[in-house]
């Protein structure tokens, strides 16, 4: 703390308003220096100050979790299961996804007590949290010993990194840790090839950004056949139908869906849940929607593609190669709010319908700040408890915020406001609300 005031103290950051020539100071040398001078010089401090800042958060985080095991262990919770959770309430504490949460807890726990030197360049503001990112990152295969001989190595702290980028960083801390266990290294690269993925993430103007991490040979075949697809195509000549010749680029982007789903629109046979108002379908209004996976869109746009769908049901022999099915599915809300209705039903678990509904409403995971993927449909009170599987005592949970939940300490509850609104209390007693985003025709509640 005492580092974080006396940066606080150089800073002299006129809150309120940018400074101006008049409050222009003078230098040891006594030369006038300019008001954009000044700016840049209060940049510099206030970037060695958020460092200082996330430096103090890792002690913080890491004191936090001992506290929490103490706490635990006093409990009589076992060995095993203790710090469970923890870094879901950084998570929260920090305004961040419990994923993210977790790896900030882990960042922390590396600086703190494996890595002094890296930890100590960012308390001087050498390193921000990003570039130490990178180093504990780097050196995450290696042995406690190792890696604390990896940080004496390199030396954060004595400014080494003082101008380097991001893949100088990397492979400094890449080359150090091969040095100090090579074998190591190679496992990891090895082990790698286990977390291969896809995702999927919006972008710009109706489009998405589809990410595949691949081991780096089946990558590079895949590149190389869409590069021979879009070779061989445009080699004949291939023309869309305004006459335009499509660029590589679009080419493989061609290619790969239709290779992925058979056919050259891409769609067939996939159910798009996409949500708008009646009067965005029938009357032009310019309400946007929302696509399930994907977020908001314009109401043209939305329009576009149920129209398009409906002329491929209507004429399915000039189609048979782009077939489209679109369902319109009706979800009515309430008048005043645009909340989505339902009934209740007796059942022990969310399925059908029900289900549908409640994954059509939450669109991610009602943890705050987890955007993930919905995977379980939980009881708000537990079923166990006397909760009961309706609309109301529900909410949409990604599969690691539903298991954190369960964990001792743990409670939510329904929250009565404008939308379906969740409570959660912490272990600590700090509670956070997540409401439910807002459909299309949302109109604010007015008090």
């Amino acid at each position: 703390m005492e580092l974080i005031a006396e940066r606080q103290t150089g800073a002299e950051v006129a809150l309120g308003r940018p400074p101006t020539a008049m409050d222009s100071v003078h230098s040891s040398s006594g030369s006038a220096s300019t008001v954009s001078a000044d700016l840049i010089e209060q940049l510099r401090v206030l970037e060695e100050m958020k460092s200082a800042i996330c430096g103090l958060q890792a002690r913080v985080a890491v004191a936090f979790d001992l506290a929490q095991r103490a706490e635990q262990a006093e409990a009589g919770v076992p060995a095993s299961e203790r710090g469970q959770g923890v870094g879901a309430q950084v998570a929260l504490a920090r305004r961040e996804s419990p994923n993210r949460g977790s790896r900030l807890l882990g960042l922390a726990k590396a600086l703190v007590m494996e890595m002094p030197r890296t930890l100590a360049a960012l308390n001087s503001g050498q390193l921000n949290e990003w570039t130490a990112t990178l180093l504990v990152k780097e050196t995450a295969c290696l042995s406690v010993e190792d890696r604390a001989a990896v940080d004496e190595e390199l030396a954060p702290d004595t400014g080494t990194f003082e101008g380097k980028g991001d893949k100088a960083v990397i492979a400094a801390a890449k080359a150090a840790a091969y040095r100090r266990d090579p074998r190591s290294v190679v496992g990891r690269a090895s082990r790698a090839a286990s977390e291969r993925t896809v995702s999927l993430r919006p972008a710009p103007d109706t489009m998405t950004y589809l990410t595949a991490l691949l081991p780096v040979a089946q990558g590079v075949a895949v590149y190389a056949a869409l590069n021979r697809a879009a070779d061989s195509a445009r080699s004949t000549g291939t023309v869309e139908s305004g006459g335009v010749v499509p660029t590589r680029g679009q080419i493989m982007a061609d290619t790969l869906v239709e290779r992925v789903t058979g056919t050259p629109g891409g769609i067939s046979g996939i159910n798009l849940d996409l949500v708008m108002t009646d009067r965005t379908l029938f009357q032009g209004d310019s309400e946007p929607a929302r696509l399930s996976g994907y977020g908001i869109v314009p109401a043209e746009w939305a329009r576009s593609v149920v129209a398009k769908g409906q002329a491929e049901q209507d004429q399915p022999e000039q189609n048979q190669d782009n077939e489209l099915t679109v369902w319109l599915r009706r979800l009515y809300t309430a008048p005043a709010t645009g909340e989505l209705l339902a009934t209740d039903s007796r059942a022990r678990l969310f399925t059908g319908q029900l289900r549908r509904f409640i994954e059509t409403r939450d669109d991610t995971c009602r943890t705050p700040y987890c955007d993930a993927p919905i995977r379980h449909i939980d009881h708000i009170v537990p079923w166990r408890s006397g909760g009961k599987t309706n609309f109301a005592n529900d909410a949409g949970l990604c599969e690691a915020c539903n298991h954190t939940k369960e964990q001792p300490g743990w409670t939510s509850r329904a929250v009565q406001a404008d939308v379906h609104t969740l409570e959660i209390r912490t272990p600590t007693g700090h509670s956070y609300q997540s409401k439910a985003p807002h459909l299309p025709g949302h109109r604010p509640s007015r008090t």
